[in-house]
């Protein structure tokens, strides 16, 4: 495991040389593995666009979220700092105790999702989410904030149109332009609040992106670490202003987050491909634990935040 600085240092010095490598950053940017492709095991695998293997058999998923009113306690908190001043917008997560009937393993392979990873007795992850992607010198963002149950009646039209939907997109875009603005020229906006559909193993879910583009200068590869140093934490799993909000979130939440909402990406020698680490099981000795949540704001409901959080406890296998 290597610390902060020497994860960066090494993307540094494997980008300077286009060496193709993975990398997995977490939370806090403490911890994290910068891997040389040639030298990945079967510990750690990864998957962009895989397509799963066919799951044969019945998915038996049981969750024991926190109470309701434990979870008050914590949004009430975020909510309190919130009308303070001190945050416009905070994720605030939870750690869920899940029963499955399947390994880390099987899950990953049985998964369909745009980003899966996988880390021996560590964890699985399915992420629907981009963090960045650099294509020639061009980096792109794609925030994804906002979920409702594809089943509701309109269900696009309602997301779209929901103030505090639309208020915490818009937060979050406005952080992650002044993002890429640290580590790139000509920053846009090229396409705001698209919906894209999420199946779950219980239901269809519709979440809402953008994407957010900048231009990189031609020493890039020399500099992924500094990059990806400058970026992190991803803004749309803390929030607004990014610094005081992480701390809100470090005090509010229960647990340690680690590896859940880092990132882990690919360097193909040229380019880069990589994804918040969201949809999250964690395993310790023979426990699972499955870990959500979703952006607080003013308007935000305890209740509702409470029932997204619990809906986010899902495994994309059909």
């Amino acid at each position: 495991m290597l610390n902060g600085k020497e994860i960066f240092e090494k993307m540094d010095e494997l980008g300077s040389k286009r060496i193709p490598f993975l990398f997995l950053i977490d939370f806090l940017k403490q911890n994290g593995q910068v891997i040389p492709l040639n030298e990945l095991t079967d510990e750690i695998r990864f998957g962009i666009n895989s397509k799963p293997e066919k799951f044969e058999g019945e998915l038996k998923l049981k969750k024991y979220p926190i109470s309701f009113e434990e979870y008050e306690k914590q949004f009430e908190f975020v909510q309190k700092n919130i009308l303070l001043g001190n945050s416009y917008l905070t994720n605030l997560t939870c750690a869920t105790p899940i029963e499955i009937n399947l390994s880390l393993e099987e899950i990953y392979k049985h998964s369909k999702a745009k980003y899966k990873i996988f880390w021996k007795d560590h964890f699985v992850c399915f992420s629907p989410e981009t963090f960045v992607k650099i294509e020639g010198r061009n980096i792109y963002s794609y925030p994804m904030k906002g979920t409702i149950d594809a089943s509701v009646e309109n269900a696009i039209e309602k997301i779209l149109s929901d103030p505090k939907e639309m208020a915490e997109h818009y937060t979050i875009v406005d952080l992650i332009r002044n993002d890429l603005s640290k580590v790139a020229r000509k920053v846009s906006v090229p396409k705001f609040r698209f919906p894209e559909e999420i199946q779950t193993h219980e239901k269809r879910l519709i979440q809402v992106s953008s994407e957010i583009s900048g231009e990189l200068p031609e020493n890039f590869h020399e500099n992924l670490g500094q990059i990806f140093d400058a970026l992190l934490p991803a803004g749309s799993i803390c929030g607004a202003p990014k610094d005081k909000t992480v701390e809100i979130i470090c005090e509010a939440e229960t647990y340690d987050r680690n590896f859940y909402t880092g990132v882990f990406g690919v360097f193909d020698g040229e380019n880069v491909d990589s994804a918040v680490m969201i949809r999250f099981i964690e395993q310790k000795e023979k426990d699972f634990t499955f870990k959500s949540g979703g952006g607080i704001t003013h308007q935000s409901k305890g209740k509702d935040e409470y029932n997204e959080m619990i809906d986010k406890v899902y495994v994309p296998i059909n």
